[in-house]
């Protein structure tokens, strides 16, 4: 489920990239983000809706009900990829970090669920 909140965090490189439909900033090093907890707490605080939002976080918070509907299916394979990077972060580094953000997108836990396969594969059992 929440590969795709780790993509909309993820969806970050070097201009502005089409996932389709999405318009995602790439001039963020998703590596820098979740290397700084400062950082990594204001966009998750912005999707949240626990604090201010830059453009970027706007966009984020808008593409993640979508994202997390449609297993990401508008984004490419890069995207992807940073999406796993996050995913592994939140979920073995940040937990109690994890539990907000499924709490907010995830209350029922039908995306949970709908993303086990997913989670098991990658070794991120929680």
């Amino acid at each position: 489920m929440f590969a795709l909140f780790a993509l909309s965090l993820v969806c970050f490189q070097a201009y502005y990239v089409s996932c389709e439909e999405y318009f995602v900033p790439e001039n963020i090093s998703v590596d820098e983000i979740i290397k700084n907890d400062r950082l990594t707490r204001n966009y998750l605080d912005c999707v949240l809706e626990k604090g201010k939002c830059t453009s970027e976080g706007e966009q984020l918070k808008k593409a993640i009900p979508e994202i997390l509907q449609n297993r990401c299916s508008k984004c490419s394979e890069k995207h992807k990829a940073a999406v796993k990077k996050v995913l592994h972060h939140l979920i073995e580094k940040k937990p109690e970090w994890w539990k907000e953000v499924e709490g907010k997108f995830d209350p029922q836990g039908d995306y949970k669920k709908k993303y086990d396969d997913y989670l098991a594969k990658e070794g991120l059992v929680y």
